[in-house]
């Protein structure tokens, strides 16, 4: 069978592949610690649930609009003039299939030939394929350890030609943890609104953050630069409700109204229970997104000082999300059962392999001097899961 030219331009998304992949040796018997994927390991709190059950109960089974629900759009509009001082209308709102979908909607109605999307790196895996099956061209701007993985004013400087039409922020990141200030964002804003660049701001991670982080997104601290922002977000991460699959965006009516349109073609409306769900997790008791908020932090701080006392690896402390992003370049050049670990793609396999620890190399985000563990998961696993790791990269020889 012939397939269409754009789907071998694009790979596979290597997170969900790991994740499946551990699952697979699991079910062989084998004691695999996975530290692949981006979802919280908590359930979803009873109380989004019961509201799921009473839309079932009551018959709430049916076609909503496609962009969503009026009810939770509104939940939407009310979050974001709360959390974020932003005044959006509904027309402005659309609810997807998660938040990926939404980025990937975005991208077919924004991008075509030609087309060139900052993507600050490391980055989140799915971002240029995604912008390429739009026929766009993603641009990396590779950031530097030394300035925290955070975007230089002169670097976006040098960046934006003729072609650039958006850029895509993603803070807090994934994989990196690394979350831009108010302060950081106003020197890059101030480009971006000269140059007239769509903003595309990933907020998926806002509500996992540490230390007493105070969340920005560019359209807070640059209301000049709302017209020509979207805003993405959605609950799977904040209330552990990744299988919900919901996610939104606001941004330009225009805009809004191509992506609903889109919608219409491809998906149709997410679904009717799912939003229901959502509601109750935008307007209902916050308690719980707290406690697993206290969990992570508790979690980040033992991973950051359990990795940075290996010897040869270091890891940034993240600001928010879950997830760290340690260099093992030490270990590049060294050997084990003939093979020669040249990368984070045989480092990770070498982990595997050796250990039973799955990661995600850090290639995949742009970055092959590091690996991304998710700490979405146990403190014992956790424990045990670093304790492998150590052992293993230990044993590796120049």
């Amino acid at each position: 069978m012939l397939l269409s030219s754009r789907i071998s331009l694009i790979k596979p998304s290597p997170t969900l592949a790991i994740t499946a992949k551990a699952n697979a040796l699991k079910a062989e018997g084998r004691d695999v610690i996975g530290f692949g994927a981006g979802e919280p390991d908590f359930d979803t709190p009873d109380n989004i649930k019961q509201a799921a059950i009473k839309a079932i109960n009551d018959g709430f089974t049916k076609y909503t609009p496609v962009g969503g629900t009026d009810e939770l759009k509104d939940a939407i509009i009310e979050k974001f003039q709360k959390d974020n001082g932003l005044t959006y209308r509904r027309a402005e709102v659309v609810v997807s299939c998660g938040a990926k979908h939404t980025l990937y909607n975005l991208a077919q109605v924004l991008f075509e030939e030609g087309d060139e999307v900052l993507i600050p790196s490391p980055y989140w895996v799915s971002y240029p394929d995604i912008i390429v099956l739009a026929g766009g061209k993603p641009v990396i701007l590779k950031t530097e350890v030394r300035n925290g993985f955070k975007l230089q004013p002169e670097q976006l400087k040098q960046a934006i030609n003729s072609k650039t039409k958006a850029i895509i922020f993603n803070s807090p990141s994934n994989p990196s943890g690394v979350a831009y200030s108010a302060a950081d964002l106003k020197k890059l804003a101030d480009i971006i609104l000269e140059a007239g660049l769509l903003v595309i701001s990933d907020d998926i991670y806002e509500k996992i953050i540490y230390d007493d982080f105070q969340f920005a997104n560019i359209p807070s601290i640059m209301p000049e630069l709302k017209d020509k922002t979207i805003v993405v977000n959605g609950v799977s991460k904040t209330y552990a409700m990744t299988g919900w699959r919901i996610g939104y965006m606001a941004g330009p009516e225009e805009i809004s109204a191509a992506v609903a349109k889109l919608q219409s073609q491809n998906t149709s409306n997410p679904t009717s229970i799912a939003q229901k769900a959502s509601v109750e997790a935008i307007r209902g008791p916050q308690d719980s997104v707290a406690q697993m908020v206290a969990a992570f932090d508790e979690r980040r701080k033992y991973i950051v000082g359990a990795l940075n006392s290996i010897p040869g690896v270091s890891c940034l402390n993240p600001e928010g999300a879950f997830y760290v992003f340690p260099d093992v370049s030490h270990y590049y050049g060294t050997t084990y059962n003939g093979k020669e670990i040249m990368g984070s793609a045989d480092i990770s396999t070498y982990l595997l392999e050796d250990v039973n620890v799955a990661v995600v190399p850090g290639g995949e985000f742009g970055h092959d001097e590091h690996i991304r563990l998710s700490y979405a998961t146990s403190m014992k696993n956790i424990q045990e899961g670093i304790k492998r790791i150590s052992e293993a990269l230990l044993k590796l020889k120049k």
